[in-house]
């Protein structure tokens, strides 16, 4: 198998070893839906195997907290054909335990909530039937990755760059050379001054705003 970047991935060994999906209430009429896998790959290196494991992961656990929402062929067909930068983006925090790495084997227990709101919108956007309980959340973020080039400079410009427009990021999460924010959608504009002035280059992708050096 290929993976996007060219890469010969030898298959995932384990992967959701013990998948389940948690739902308790949240806010009124909402819903919060996380879901935790056990993965374990190789590939050529371990940062290629991990961010393999992040990707299937992730699109595992989509599918498994939305199922009971959405009508089932469709969800599984969208979530298969979508890009993993668009799914990044239904997630609202993610995180990491029991971490093991070799020279080309990844694994950890990943644990992942997904965003009541940006997935059924997504979900409506595909056509795809489903009664996503979103009740009050609040859909005024939005969502800034920045690719690292120097993981602790770099992270501290953007904090910087924020912090001199007034504007407070909140960490989603961290994935290799990746970090994403959530922002106020009412000071995108500003921040996206503020990290042009500061040497970052964006672009616009499916609605999230990519820096990169």
């Amino acid at each position: 198998m290929q993976s996007s970047k060219g890469f010969v991935v030898k298959r995932i060994i384990g992967l959701f070893v013990g998948l389940y999906c948690a739902v308790s209430a949240v806010d009124a009429g909402a819903v919060q839906l996380m879901s935790s896998a056990n993965v374990s790959v190789a590939s050529d290196t371990a940062t290629n195997a991990k961010n393999i494991a992040m990707d299937e992961a992730r699109r595992q656990v989509i599918v498994d907290c939305l199922l009971p929402y959405s009508d089932n062929s469709g969800l599984r067909g969208a979530v298969k054909s979508e890009k993993s930068s668009v799914l990044m983006n239904l997630i609202s925090s993610s995180e990491i335990a029991n971490e093991k790495l070799s020279d080309t084997t990844y694994s950890a227990r990943v644990t992942m909530s997904v965003n009541n709101v940006a997935a059924k919108n997504w979900l409506d956007s595909r056509g795809v039937q489903n009664w996503i309980p979103v009740g009050t959340v609040s859909t005024n973020n939005f969502t800034l990755a920045v690719n690292l080039s120097n993981k602790i400079s770099d992270w501290a410009s953007v904090r910087r760059a924020a912090t001199g427009a007034g504007i407070d990021l909140n960490t989603k999460y961290i994935e290799g050379n990746k970090i994403v924010f959530a922002a106020p959608s009412s000071k995108r504009g500003a921040i996206t001054i503020a990290l042009r002035d500061n040497g970052w280059r964006y672009q616009d992708i499916d609605g999230v705003l990519t820096l990169s050096r």
